[in-house]
């Protein structure tokens, strides 16, 4: 700013005050010009023109070829053009002509011509100025620019005015002087005040940054107790609510990898674990190797096999390397035919499975994927149907719609964990059973595979009333 202000103050100022002295002179021209045509008092309005612009008017009719002066203002231009001579009047009037009947030019008046009153750089003997009479002004014998404006009017017929303005440009080079000194007073203390200034936001924006800084580097270290509490500016307190936010966020991350860790653990151990200790039987004791201890291999195998796959899945579907292969599918005969994977538990467990359906209902879908999600489901609703080992699935279908909903009557999810049971190992009782088959990667396959689908999906649970989990897709 204190540049632009020298620039245009110091540099352009003659330039800028010339211009619109240019202009002054110019619309003060059109104004004389207008009286004259519409008939007005023209006198009046030369002279009217002429004080309140400190401006020469002359007006001449120029219908002969000898010029008679027709108007003079009584202001007396500081410049000495107020008896111009008729040698530079015909000179302007050519000039005008040339140019299309309008010219303006300035031209330069040397000191000796200039005769004012004032007060500065005043060489008048001191009765001189005491008996208040006029002196003139001593400008270091420099030449003040007197701006010129000729127009020729053309009226009825040969009827013709000619036009002469002549205004003087005050030369600017004391009011220059005063404005630079001004701007350096103000340079001086603008520039102290922007120091302090700079200073004290510079330390009211750094101070919660650094504090910010400070305690993100313990969050670096795992350190989830620190808190942001840096207030100051409004970014820094968004700043310090959003690392906030982030803190316990990563806390949960670190909560759920540590968990994933440890059920992955186990659900790799156990299996393991049973197959080693069978094979090792088998081996040392004559007589154990029975059907059934080979069955208990091949099924812990098996469920070792299922774990893997499961991960190797849900890789796929994450990273979109799956492709749906989609057909018509009743969905109805779909759900029947899992019920009858759970025969054997019904049977042996006291399960009590029932589907609720009125009846058969197709979609557009990928069939082995579908059966994976309603599998997924009413194996998650076994593993905690509550003590009445009771799970319902029910079907409900409209002309556009189809629900499915797998309901039972467990310990229910506290609702501070229910966006979480889509993630992948997470447990919310962390219980393992053996009793039924499960790799804790269920939900979030169903996850994926539903939204491959576009379906939408959802829970609904209360604490000690138990869960109902649900999807709707497109009936065709």
């Amino acid at each position: 700013m204190l540049v632009f202000l020298w620039v245009f103050q110091i540099a352009f100022l003659d330039t800028c005050y010339t211009l619109i002295r240019q202009a002054q002179v110019q619309t003060c021209a059109g104004e004389i010009t207008d009286a004259i045509k519409s008939g007005k008092n023209v006198s009046d309005v030369v002279n009217s023109i002429s004080r309140e612009n400190e401006m020469s008017v002359f007006v001449y009719d120029s219908s002969d070829e000898i010029m008679t002066k027709e108007y003079v203002s009584e202001f007396n231009n500081p410049s000495g053009l107020r008896d111009i001579n008729m040698h530079r009047v015909y000179s302007f009037y050519r000039l005008a002509k040339d140019h299309s009947g309008k010219y303006i030019n300035s031209s330069y008046v040397e000191e000796d011509n200039v005769s004012v009153r004032g007060l500065d750089n005043i060489e008048a003997s001191f009765d001189e100025i005491m008996n208040g009479g006029d002196f003139r002004i001593r400008r270091n014998n420099r030449r003040i620019e007197n701006l010129i404006y000729a127009e020729v009017l053309k009226l009825s017929g040969d009827d013709e005015r000619f036009v002469l303005v002549t205004a003087m440009i005050t030369p600017v080079d004391t009011v220059i002087n005063t404005i630079r000194i001004q701007l350096i007073f103000v340079s001086v203390i603008f520039i102290l005040f922007a120091i302090v200034l700079a200073f004290l936001v510079s330390k009211r924006i750094s101070r919660p940054l650094v504090e910010i800084n400070t305690t993100i580097k313990q969050l670096a270290r795992r350190n989830y107790n620190v808190e942001f509490n840096s207030r100051g500016y409004l970014e820094a307190n968004e700043l310090s609510d959003t690392l906030n936010l982030t803190r316990d966020e990563l806390q949960k991350t670190d909560n759920l990898r540590q968990e994933l860790i440890a059920n992955v653990s186990h659900d790799l151990r156990t299996p393991l674990t049973m197959i080693t200790g069978y094979g090792e039987v088998i081996r040392d004791l004559p007589g154990e190797n029975t059907p059934e201890n080979v069955q208990v291999i091949i099924d812990e195998a098996n469920r070792l096999s299922s774990l893997v796959n499961d991960m190797l899945d849900l890789s796929k579907l994450q990273s979109g390397a799956i492709e749906l292969e989609t057909e018509q599918v009743c969905i109805t005969d779909e759900i029947n035919e899992i019920f009858r994977r759970y025969t054997k538990l019904v049977e042996q467990e006291g399960y009590n499975l029932s589907f609720k359906f009125d009846k058969n209902v197709y979609v557009n879908a990928d069939r082995i994927k579908l059966g994976q999600v309603i599998y997924n489901f009413i194996n998650n609703a076994i593993n905690h149907c509550g003590e009445d080992k009771t799970v319902i699935v029910t079907q409900k279908a409209n002309d556009k719609r189809v629900r499915i909903e797998v309901e039972d009557h467990g310990e229910g999810i506290p609702e501070d964990k229910l966006e979480y049971i889509w993630d992948r190992y997470y447990k919310v009782d962390k219980e393992h059973k053996r009793g039924v088959i499960g790799t804790g990667l269920g939900l979030s396959i169903v996850k994926n595979i539903l939204d491959l689908h576009g379906a939408k999906y959802g829970v609904k649970s209360k604490q000690g009333s138990g869960s109902v989990f649900w999807f709707e897709m497109d009936i065709i």
